[in-house]
């Protein structure tokens, strides 16, 4: 088998939108996940369907991963069936998941030992509306000639490709990633908890601020949203996001005040069942949604 395709697992509400658009930009794309029906949307634009991670790696020198933690990293590459276990020196992992930066160290380097593969940490920025634009961050750690590699396939959703450093600083670079969004989003939440009771026409908030030093597309994208009460996304992952950046925080002697007060926050609304509000679910903590004025708002775009 030549690996002349892309390999791709983790279809999820982000990976999705990222293999169709490998599909799109005219790349064989090859595909493998848990769930056989979660491949649908991929086959039907035309990838072709693996057997396990196993032959996804002996049919593609390249092999993307999207997928929720660690731990299902670990398994999909070094599982019975995993990549590892193709054993072809030069094929080449790109993870896009979001890790702990010293389990992406470890992973590497047990890849590079064992099969002589080589590893790419790549998460992204910019959700699945990003993904589906082909306007996504991409925050690269490894070793340059990797990176430059990688960048056919990454070329096809990503706006920007950031080479940060050496395996685990992509990893790094999400953390700090997380906390400034995170930070972003308890400034919005307060923001509108004061305008409301102020009495001001909390709609016209993005319009006011537009062009100033406040405006974001954070800011556009979810203010209105977290007014009216329509959330997406987990905030388990924002636990686990702001976690990493706290152990980071801790190995590195680098105080965190105000990202490990958000980090209590978060683990708040996940202890009171709250787990599927995303990011901007923080809101939630101190007032009943939706806002005045935010009632007729319609629903945001699907997720996939």
């Amino acid at each position: 088998m030549s690996g002349s395709e892309v390999g791709f697992i983790g279809l999820g509400a982000i990976g999705m939108p990222m293999a169709l658009r490998i599909v799109a930009a005219g790349l064989p794309l090859a595909v493998w996940a848990r769930r056989p029906e979660q491949l649908a949307p991929a086959l039907d634009a035309g990838a072709r369907a693996a057997g396990s991670p196993r032959e996804l790696a002996e049919r593609c020198a390249t092999i993307c991963l999207c997928v929720t933690d660690a731990d299902a990293v670990e398994s999909v590459v070094f599982g019975s069936d995993g990549i590892a276990a193709a054993g072809i020196p030069g094929r080449l992992v790109v993870d896009h998941s979001t890790i702990h930066p010293q389990r992406t160290r470890d992973m590497a380097a047990r890849l590079r030992a064992e099969a002589g593969m080589s590893w790419v940490d790549a998460p992204v920025s910019g959700g699945p509306v990003g993904a589906r634009a082909g306007t996504l961050a991409v925050m690269a750690g490894g070793e340059a000639a990797d990176v430059e590699r990688a960048r056919t396939v990454l070329d096809c959703y990503a706006g920007r490709v950031t080479h940060m450093g050496g395996v685990g600083a992509g990893q790094a670079t999400k953390a700090c990633n997380q906390m400034i969004s995170a930070a972003a989003i308890a400034g919005i939440t307060e923001a509108l908890l004061l305008a409301s009771r102020f009495g001001l026409d909390t709609t016209r908030l993005p319009e006011a601020v537009a062009g100033g030093w406040a405006d974001s597309a954070l800011l556009r994208h979810y203010m209105p949203r977290m007014a009216a009460g329509h959330f997406q996304g987990s905030t388990v992952t924002m636990v686990k996001d702001l976690d990493i950046a706290c152990d980071l925080a801790r190995t590195t002697g680098t105080p965190l005040p105000v990202t490990s007060l958000l980090d209590s926050f978060y683990r708040r609304l996940v202890a009171s069942g709250q787990t599927d509000l995303g990011i901007s679910g923080l809101i939630r903590l101190w007032t009943d949604l939706p806002l005045p004025g935010h009632e007729a708002m319609p629903e945001p775009p699907p997720a996939g």
